[in-house]
């Protein structure tokens, strides 16, 4: 059973060294740079997964929480801190090694704060944001569940697009890169854009690998009771009130995760990041994916962010997402998978396995 399950894991990792082997003989740079920000947006997708598609609970604000792990992280890492170094705080940070020093495109000095503490902050941040906002927003069901959190997003949205912290309408660029070791940043040259590829994908899968197991877990069982009537799983003991907070705030985490790797990887991050359409192509992927599949999810979300970065969808992209919402909810509300054509599909496969002899 433990191999059947792992089993895709091990073929997508093969998968994603192939790709990058045959990257080599294409567009190698362009190629990359997509599939690794690809992998970046599914981190949110499957987060977003477990929450709608396992727990029932309808969020449309999740880009919201992509933007507060961005734009933190992008915020804290550009300010220049050199001008205050005398202040108490600011030679407590230097003292624990969490400042960069660095010189500026013109020779002046710099004093920023180090990618790794910045991006640790961003994530507990959209965690006690979701925490504070999710004790009384999950109390509400449905479309009032919904709203509440599209106004979430309309909020960090504003808050982006009008802070002059947060760059206004241009948002923030010259982010660093990390740091994996000392004197090792991954910016620059093919080498650093096939570690990045890595970097994302292997986060990618470690969040995978968790989710799989939490799914499978009795917590995942108890998600999938409260999906199904919360009345009743109420009545059979289960904290509902509890793990519906605690997945929420595990999906923010992961968006805040997504936004400020990409944040980094872009050097940069602008308003349209946490913008509305963003979360209804979020929740668009995850429908036609299957509500409650992570494969399901983790398969759209490749496909379809790749060729909206490829620019297949032109102008017209955010129209696409809000087109393929509108089709799905009428005609395929639990995902393309559960359609009859698949389903009879499934059922052959299954009932007429392939002969040992290899068809002979």
């Amino acid at each position: 059973m433990a191999t059947r399950k792992y089993l895709p894991l091990l073929l997508l990792a093969v998968a994603v060294v192939l790709v990058q082997g045959l990257t080599r003989w294409t567009e190698t740079a362009y190629l990359l740079t997509q599939l690794t920000m690809s992998a970046y947006y599914s981190l949110l997708i499957l987060g977003l997964t477990v929450l709608m598609g396992y727990t029932g609970q309808a969020s449309m604000g999740h880009a919201g929480f992509f933007g507060i792990g961005g734009y933190l992280a992008a915020a804290l890492t550009t300010c220049n801190l050199a001008d205050m170094k005398t202040h108490a705080l600011v030679t407590l940070l230097d003292r624990a090694g969490l400042l960069v020093e660095s010189k500026g495109l013109f020779g002046e000095a710099l004093l920023r704060i180090h990618p790794w503490a910045a991006c640790v902050v961003a994530i507990l941040t959209a965690a006690l944001i979701a925490f504070l906002i999710g004790i009384p927003v999950l109390k509400l069901k449905g479309h009032y569940l919904a709203m509440a959190t599209l106004g979430f997003g309309i909020i960090i949205y504003r808050i982006a697009l009008a802070t002059r912290f947060f760059g206004e309408a241009d948002g923030i660029s010259e982010v660093p890169a990390f740091s994996l070791f000392p004197g090792v940043t991954v910016s620059g040259g093919m080498g650093a854009r096939v570690m990045n590829y890595y970097i994302a994908w292997s986060i990618l899968g470690l969040a995978l690998v968790m989710l799989i197991n939490l799914m499978d877990s009795r917590v995942g069982r108890a998600l999938r009771a409260i999906h199904g009537s919360e009345e009743a799983a109420e009545a059979m003991g289960v904290p509902t009130a509890r793990y519906k907070l605690h997945i929420f705030v595990l999906s923010a985490v992961l968006a805040a995760v997504a936004g400020v790797f990409l944040a980094h990887y872009n050097g940069g991050i602008g308003p349209s990041e946490a913008g509305v359409m963003k979360s209804v192509r979020y929740v668009a992927i995850v429908a036609i994916g299957g509500m409650a599949s992570l494969w399901g999810a983790l398969t759209m979300s490749m496909l379809l962010n790749f060729l909206s970065l490829r620019g297949l969808f032109g102008s017209y992209d955010d129209a696409v997402f809000g087109a393929i919402l509108i089709l799905i909810m009428l005609f395929a509300p639990h995902g393309l998978q559960r359609l009859p054509v698949w389903r009879r599909l499934r059922g052959k496969l299954r009932r007429n396995p392939p002969p040992a002899g290899g068809g002979k």
